[in-house]
């Protein structure tokens, strides 16, 4: 079972997603988006806590009311971090998770630990707590399913972002031969009316020396 929460702190609500157990936070790990960002209080267990970006956002994007719910909900969630009056809080994006072989179910390691951050949470914030409860779900989804559909649409939307692209590209290419042709006829039109002028000017001066002879 996977338990949803809606951090409506901002507009749209961002999703914020944790595992019921051990064993479930094993799945999140296998089928977590690259935009979402993992939490979890430091040296000290606690529930596997996921907040999901918006698609292109990243971990600098995320509004400080959303870390805000994010650690308290994650605080809350541990059996000793919640009795202590602060604790620190441990996130990083979910691309920087690493599971290896030998770990304990529900362990996680770091591929670079320079990208994780740590925030201290003081207190217990009850008004975020009752607030994020209130739009508490629980659900089974298929996870891999939504990762694949996730992928699938990604893909599709860079498909057509390099079709625009080469539609554009095609359009100015156009619009410089264009260009060049009318450029390329004024230049021929503007010889022609040379010539036709200087044919002109001698013509008029045959007829004046015939005139007068």
């Amino acid at each position: 079972m996977v338990l949803y929460f809606l951090s409506t702190v901002v507009s749209p609500p961002m999703v914020i997603y944790m595992g019921e157990d051990k064993h479930e936070n094993e799945e999140l790990l296998k089928w977590g988006f690259p935009e979402d960002i993992w939490f979890h209080v430091d040296k000290l267990s606690s529930a596997h806590v996921y907040l999901r970006l918006p698609r292109g956002k990243t971990i600098d994007d995320m509004p400080e009311e959303v870390l805000t719910d994010c650690s308290q909900l994650v605080k809350a969630n541990s059996i000793q971090g919640c009795k202590l009056s602060s604790v620190s809080v441990v996130y990083t994006p979910f691309a920087n998770l690493m599971k290896t072989q030998g770990m304990d179910v529900g362990q996680i390691g770091f591929h670079k630990h320079k990208l994780v951050r740590s925030v201290v949470v003081d207190r217990k914030k009850s008004e975020v707590l009752n607030r994020l409860n209130r739009t508490r779900e629980e659900r089974k989804p298929d996870l891999r399913e939504e990762r694949e559909e996730r992928d699938r649409e990604e893909r599709l939307e860079r498909r057509r972002a390099e079709q625009e692209e080469r539609q554009r590209l095609k359009m100015e290419e156009e619009q410089r031969k264009a260009e060049e042709e009318m450029r390329s006829y004024k230049s021929v039109m503007k010889e022609e009316n040379m010539q036709s002028n200087k044919l002109s000017d001698e013509v008029d001066y045959r007829e004046v020396e015939d005139d007068f002879m």
